[in-house]
């Protein structure tokens, strides 16, 4: 069938986990909650950076622009899919979809590589402390983060200029719960062998080249630490960047296989699962790691609750 016998499909059915009105209510609940502790636990990470000057430091202005991060990544896709669980008609716009497609993906590259930021943070602070002031200055905490924007941006143009290429004329059902590229790939009637090797080439090589980046960090923390000779010694060092591997291993293994994994193993389910992982659970467990995990972090809530208690009183 010639092009122009098609009909051009203008809006897309997001089938999300299920259609059964009971589980959808359910489902509603569950991440109505998950999206509010990732709000409210985000933004009180963000407010006692600010607040507590002892947190005025590298880690921490990283650690506030993952949490930014993590607000807005979260923000792209929950909003609209609590929006469907209640609605009888679950669509949105092709160009919705493509909006949607293309703030995933920059905030995603954004996410790996000021998570990479960090990782550079830990190495100097724990491999080369005498000169860490030097090599981590606030004019090099700008730089790594404003490249990590600029490379998640470009990470979601060229994959996004690509997609605006391809043509839908049916079906129009999203067996998803977003509008990512993969499935949205297998919708499209055109060809799309070159949106995906741009797809799988700018996820192995900007994947790659930060999850590298981190890993070779922490090859070098970690071997700094086994040298240290008082247990102590290796107990605070290495408490200081447990909450980051974590972080980085959760995110990195599910998006890596996501977007990597060949088409024989896709499943919806599995799909979805690896999805839920790191664009909504990620970002609400980021702040509780940090918190839970970080001594500084629990500092500064009980001093900012003993002003309010300190104002109270008088």
């Amino acid at each position: 069938m010639s092009m122009e016998n098609q009909t051009t499909v203008t809006e897309f059915i997001l089938l999300g986990f299920s259609s059964e009105p009971q589980i959808q209510i359910f489902l509603f609940l569950v991440f109505l909650v998950i999206y509010l502790i990732t709000l409210v636990g985000n933004i009180v990470i963000m407010v006692l950076i600010r607040a507590d000057f002892h947190l005025h430091t590298p880690m921490y202005f990283f650690l506030f622009h993952l949490s930014f991060v993590d607000i807005c990544y979260s923000s792209v896709t929950v909003p609209n899919m609590l929006m469907n669980f209640l609605a009888d008609h679950k669509t949105i716009s092709v160009n919705g979809c493509i909006a949607q497609m293309f703030f995933f993906f920059l905030l995603a590259g954004t996410e790996v590589f000021i998570l990479s930021a960090m990782a550079y943070d830990r190495y100097a602070a724990i491999c080369d402390p005498l000169h860490y002031v030097d090599a981590i200055n606030k004019e090099i905490w700008v730089q790594l983060v404003s490249g990590a924007w600029i490379t998640g941006f470009f990470y979601a143009l060229i994959n996004t200029v690509f997609a605006l290429e391809l043509h839908f004329c049916g079906p129009n059902q999203i067996s998803h719960f977003c509008c990512e590229l993969p499935p949205l790939l297998q919708l499209s009637c055109t060809d799309i062998l070159t949106n995906q090797m741009v797809l799988l080439t700018s996820v192995v090589i900007l994947g790659s080249s930060s999850f590298l980046f981190t890993l070779i960090s922490y090859i070098q923390v970690i071997s700094t630490i086994l040298r240290i000779r008082s247990a102590e010694g290796r107990r605070k060092a290495f408490s200081t960047c447990s909450s980051h591997l974590i972080v980085v291993s959760l995110l990195y293994l599910t998006a890596f296989f996501q977007y990597t994994k060949p088409s024989s193993v896709s499943s919806v389910l599995l799909d979805e699962m690896f999805s839920v992982q790191y664009s909504i659970l990620t970002p609400m467990l980021n702040p509780i790691i940090y918190s839970l995990k970080n001594k500084e972090v629990k500092t500064a809530v009980r001093n900012i609750l003993g002003r309010f208690r300190f104002l109270n009183q008088c």
